[in-house]
């Protein structure tokens, strides 16, 4: 089986979130890919936005119901504290033994990824997908250059680009705030479910 794994806070899931995990399915024959909500991300610790775990969840399952790619996963939930990818490829790795892992990034954190938390153990887990954006200048050669050179021509490897997306939870929580509409920006499952609840009303 060869199984994305598509982190993040999900603060909330939006549409180029589940682009971008399509992208990378396509690209590289993924069977599944699994949207894991983190409980804390190690790059926004102390934040004061942050919806609820239980509704981010929420939000992704009814983002994916009914499609068999996706599946959504409260791994790093369950676990809690600070969600480093490291203990998420792990568990995966010990759960599905058999199983090819890809790790889907996007391209901003690429730029980051050589300062990850054990990133060589990361590396030896599992392949980096990374997803870049159209018309987004990313210099590879100086996001890769921390890297040996195999590491490199791994992560060369598994790129590609994907659709022109110009969307952001920040973006989402913002428009809420003041009131605008985040229709077709989220699936409307979650523009519902958003409303029901009434998160991110109060965000500045």
């Amino acid at each position: 089986m060869r199984l994305g794994i598509l982190g993040g806070s999900f603060n909330p899931i939006h549409i180029g979130h589940l682009l971008m995990g399509c992208a990378a399915a396509e690209a590289f024959q993924l069977d599944r890919v699994l949207l894991m909500p983190c409980a804390v991300s190690p790059f926004k610790v102390g934040a004061t936005d942050l919806a609820p775990g239980s509704d981010r969840l929420e939000m992704v399952r009814r983002s994916v119901a009914g499609d068999p790619l996706f599946e959504a996963s409260d791994l790093d939930l369950t676990r809690g504290g600070v969600s480093y990818t490291v203990e998420t490829v792990r568990t995966l790795h010990a759960r599905y033994p058999k199983a090819h892992l890809f790790f889907i990034i996007g391209g901003d954190s690429l730029r980051e990824l050589s300062r990850w938390y054990k990133i060589d153990e990361i590396l030896t887990l599992c392949d980096v997908i990374t997803v870049l954006r159209p018309g987004v200048s990313l210099v590879l050669d100086e996001a890769l250059e921390p890297f040996p050179e195999a590491v490199r021509a791994r992560l060369r490897q598994h790129m590609l680009q994907g659709r022109t997306c110009e969307v952001s939870s920040s973006e989402i929580r913002r428009r809420i705030a003041e009131g605008r509409s985040i229709r077709y920006l989220v699936c409307p499952e979650v523009e519902a479910y958003i409303r029901e609840r009434g998160l991110y009303a109060t965000d500045k």
